[in-house]
């Protein structure tokens, strides 16, 4: 147990960040990253709220001296409960024990127990006794050993009195998830959207005091996370609902450390069971964003005729069974307020112009004035696909004029952002500084700007039949420089002199060697 006398008061996020990644390696070439995750990231949990319930344990007996009943009727209203057996110092102490996989099983169970409304199943896919992923008895205490010896660092002191406001853990907690997602392949795409996509699409939307955020296919949450920074205040409400029963826990963990006490994130099928209900109705949100997969096959088109009416998705028309993003977009304009609504969606280019049963709810979409912009991102941005992607924004305040404008507007902005980004080795992405503000400044002005932006009527879309390809609408050709002939010519000359100067000093060398 560190005090404050044996620990440095200054907090550096890139050494608690490094400090994380580093315990990371009790697992590489041991158990694959899409599976060590789940053990790094829930240790983190734990060391977090072992932390602060010492932190204030310590305030409560400077208070209370040796009160305990006094301390522990303080301890109890706490936004959380930590039961003894299950503090990273005890499993710290328990180290060296013969069944500590067990142990530490048995001290995530006690804490889902003590916190029924709150952390509920969140720890049911990490088993930390799983012979299966950690090996046998031998190997799996050694494994277990390091990580809680990485964990009992001096350095990660994350108790409050030492961090202050600072938001160090939920910004470690999203940089491991980071980290996890650039090296999980084609698996990330399940959990983590670029922050800078997510910072842009928050921005996009923009969040005010007092609205619900609601994401469909949340993953971790990070693009709630990022809609919630937005508001700039404590007054919003965040609700989700994630399909893949680890990516929920990753989320309500991540929720949890970034001082989200209610928010609603639900486990199951959006697409086929959706659980964000008021009474029997879908509820209704001011936001909703998300990056849902990219065409989802076998999405439940053949349950779609038969859903019940009060829900009322697909009244444009089904999606293909093999294509789910008109799905999504179509669930998601359904869960807005009237009036109020905005949509920020992450698609891939085919929703842009594929025919068919999505070509009709696209032109159905147009024609209620529901369409805002259509903004082309770069290529390689995100984690698990190389293909490019788009932000959709809906609206349903277009009618009565958004912003500054007043009366309705029909138009569409085309932004096409896809040509400025930083390139990476693995992977490109956005600048928070450069390419965000730049998008973000575009959208709000809502100005033709040369070979970006273009401002397109309905008269414009209906005559290129509703496909919204971008470069149908923003000219990106540039015109290449005239080719001065002479110049090339003389250039061409040169070369040829210099060749035949470089063939005969080769052919003299050659004579004088006797070849």
């Amino acid at each position: 147990m560190n005090d404050a006398s044996t620990t440095t008061s200054r907090i550096d996020q890139g050494e608690i960040n490094g400090i994380l990644w580093r315990a990371c390696d009790t697992f590489r070439g041991t158990i694959d990253a899409s599976d060590y995750k789940n053990y790094v990231l829930v240790m983190l949990f734990v060391k977090y709220i072992s932390d602060v319930w010492k932190d204030h344990y310590a305030e409560y007996q400077r208070q209370f001296g040796d009160d305990e009943t006094r301390i522990q009727r303080k301890l109890a209203r706490e936004r959380f409960v930590l039961p003894p057996e299950s503090s990273f110092d005890y499993l710290h102490g328990q180290r060296e024990a013969p069944n500590l996989g067990e142990l530490i099983n048995i001290a995530l169970e006690q804490i889902e127990l003590a916190n029924k409304a709150k952390l509920t199943n969140v720890f049911r896919n990490v088993d930390f006794n799983s012979e299966a992923l950690l090996g046998d008895t031998k190997k799996r205490n050694r494994i277990l050993k390091n990580l809680l010896e990485d964990f009992a660092n001096p350095r990660l002191d994350l108790r409050p009195s030492r961090i202050g406001g600072l938001d160090v853990i939920g910004n470690a907690y999203e940089y491991l998830i980071g980290r996890f997602a650039a090296s999980a392949g084609k698996k990330a795409g399940e959990f983590y959207t670029p922050a800078e996509v997510s910072l842009l699409i928050a921005q996009l939307v923009d969040p005010q005091p007092g609205e619900r955020i609601g994401d469909p296919a949340c993953g971790s949450g990070s693009l709630l996370l990022k809609c919630a920074a937005e508001v700039g205040s404590d007054n919003y409400s965040l609700y989700g609902q994630e399909a893949i029963s680890g990516t929920w826990a990753l989320c309500m963990m991540n929720m949890f450390l970034h001082g989200m006490n209610n928010p609603r994130i639900e486990w199951g099928d959006t697409l086929l069971d959706p659980k964000l209900l008021e009474g029997d109705a879908l509820m209704r949100f001011e936001v909703v964003v998300a990056n849902p997969p990219f065409s989802l096959d076998k999405w439940g088109a053949d349950n779609a005729g038969k859903e019940a009416k009060h829900h009322n998705r697909w009244h444009r028309g089904v999606p293909p069974k093999s294509k789910g993003d008109y799905a999504f977009i179509s669930h998601m304009i359904e869960t807005t307020t009237e009036g109020t609504g905005r949509v920020g969606v992450v698609v891939p280019h085919g929703v842009l112009f594929r025919g068919g049963a999505e070509g009709k709810i696209r032109r159905a979409l147009i024609e209620e004035n529901l369409l805002d912009a259509v903004i082309g991102l770069p290529p390689n941005l995100f984690f698990g696909t190389g293909i490019p992607a788009a932000i959709l924004i809906y609206r349903r305040d277009r009618n009565e004029g958004t912003g500054s404008q007043s009366g309705a507007r029909t138009d569409v902005l085309f932004i096409n952002a896809s040509r400025e980004f930083e390139q990476g080795k693995n992977q490109n992405r956005l600048r928070a500084e450069v390419e965000v503000p730049k998008i973000v400044a575009t959208y709000r002005a809502r100005k033709t700007l040369d070979k970006y932006a273009y401002v397109a009527s309905r008269e414009e879309i209906a005559e290129n039949d509703y496909n919204l390809n971008i470069p149908r609408y923003v000219d990106t050709f540039e015109e290449e420089e005239e080719v001065d002939i002479g110049a090339v010519q003389q250039e061409i000359s040169g070369i040829e002199a210099e060749l035949a100067q470089v063939r005969g000093e080769m052919a003299a060398a050659l004579r004088e060697l006797g070849l």
